[in-house]
């Protein structure tokens, strides 16, 4: 992620802020410039760049829900933001623990336009675009009391569902202990479910679809029967050599998923760390810089082998930090070379594709 400042005062911002902490001035996120820019009001629902002559609205989710802080070019006739007008559901607001839930939510699904957007993926919503992306955001039925009330997180023909519980941080660390994974959070879960719509986007029918078959594997092999096999007698023995997490040896589908979600948790840290101007070298070891290079940009990066170079340093200071608060392995993967083949033709799909 980028880093933001203020065009008032200059204060560093947060890419969530939707108000500068420092002087006061509003705040907005321009998908077009991919900024965060300093605001004022003109009347009319009408606000001006400060320092510049751009004219927006606000979203109305950030209007009316404070749920949103990107802006609308005044030009344009939507009411929504470009991330906003991917939703197709929204939970019932009028049931309060719902608000709170839907704003983080809201929050990481932001992080994942950005992505798609600084990558240049195609991300139009469904219902301007036969083939666009939409969100489906539910909740469970507290009336029922069997499974078949429970709403299942996946994608489905350009719909990603997701079960606002996700969003909640002890039903997502139960789930997380119930389903043995080290690793899952509100935003790897947009991140993976996003892997399953650019696969349609991108590789099903494409050029690309027989290299991604000798990696991923078969990808004709019934699904449903294959995640059955998975849970009930787990990932195969030695799954690490091959796979980025154990769901991932599960179907070559899934394997896809997980490994696409990986690539965008590698971009969007390595921004971070690049922004930030972080270097990590080992005492003694070689230089094994983050970002020597000050025009490395991982999202426009054309050479992989330069990611992973920057990636694999960071990942172990990463750790070791910390583990040196007390906390367990930030990043708990291990990357085996054909792990890696895998990530660098994700890469070269979405940059080639």
């Amino acid at each position: 992620m980028k880093l933001f400042y203020c065009g008032r005062c200059a204060n560093l911002l947060y890419f969530e802020n939707s108000c500068c902490t420092s002087c006061g001035t509003a705040l907005g996120f321009d998908p077009g410039a991919m900024d965060l820019l300093a605001v004022d009001p003109q009347g009319q629902d009408t606000w001006v760049s400060v320092g510049g002559a751009g004219q927006y609205r606000l979203c109305a989710n950030y209007k009316n829900q404070g749920a949103c802080n990107w802006l609308v070019p005044a030009s344009d006739d939507h009411d929504y933001c470009v991330a906003c007008r991917l939703n197709r559901t929204i939970p019932d607001l009028g049931v309060t623990s719902h608000y709170g839930l839907w704003h983080r939510l809201e929050k990481e699904k932001r992080r994942l336009v950005y992505a798609l957007l600084r990558l240049g993926l195609p991300c139009a919503p469904r219902q301007e675009e036969q083939a666009g992306l939409a969100f489906d955001f539910l909740a469970d039925q507290p009336a029922r009391f069997d499974e078949r009330s429970r709403v299942l997180t996946g994608h489905a023909q350009g719909v990603i569902t997701l079960n606002i519980a996700e969003a909640d941080p002890v039903e997502r660390e139960r789930m997380r202990g119930q389903m043995v994974e080290p690793y899952r959070t509100v935003l790897g879960h947009f991140r993976h479910e996003s892997g399953h719509y650019y696969w349609d986007q991108l590789v099903r029918n494409s050029t690309w679809l027989a290299p991604v078959r000798d990696l991923f594997g078969d990808d004709t092999r019934d699904y449903r029967q294959a995640l059955d096999q998975h849970y009930q007698q787990g990932p195969p023995a030695q799954w690490q050599n091959d796979y980025i997490s154990a769901y991932a040896s599960s179907h070559a589908w899934e394997d896809w998923a997980e490994t696409w979600a990986h690539y965008l948790h590698m971009v969007d840290t390595l921004e971070t760390a690049w922004q930030f101007g972080l270097r990590v070298q080992a005492r003694h070891e070689a230089d094994v810089s983050v970002a020597a290079d000050p025009d490395f940009d991982p999202y426009q990066a054309t050479c992989f082998d330069e990611l992973i170079k920057h990636w694999l340093p960071l990942t172990l200071a990463l750790n070791s930090l910390n583990r040196s608060m007390g906390h367990d392995f930030a990043y708990p993967f291990v990357l085996a070379d054909r792990v890696v083949e895998k990530l660098r033709l994700v890469h070269r799909i979405i940059h080639n594709g």
